[in-house]
């Protein structure tokens, strides 16, 4: 065998997903492509939310990080609330 079957031998991949065609593995999917979207809008929406309240440089900080990591606060909250 030469180097390119053999390489193409080392990424084939049984899946369901491609119906056994390894090829497309090495290509995104493209599934859950809206998922980035919503999370960019949420971010927005958080700066504006948390930067109403911004009087100094050091507060400016804090509300960029809550912005970029409310989903994770939120999903801890509703688990606590869950009691799971």
């Amino acid at each position: 065998m030469d180097n390119k079957t053999e390489k193409i031998e080392e990424d084939k991949v049984d899946c369901d997903c491609c119906e056994g065609k390894y090829w497309k593995h090495k290509h995104h999917h493209g599934h859950g492509g809206g998922s980035g979207a919503v999370y960019g809008l949420g971010v927005i929406g958080a700066l504006v939310y948390y930067f109403q309240s911004v009087v100094t440089f050091q507060e400016g900080l804090i509300a960029i990080f809550k912005s970029l990591t409310w989903p994770a606060f939120m999903v801890y909250r509703v688990l606590q609330l869950l009691k799971i």
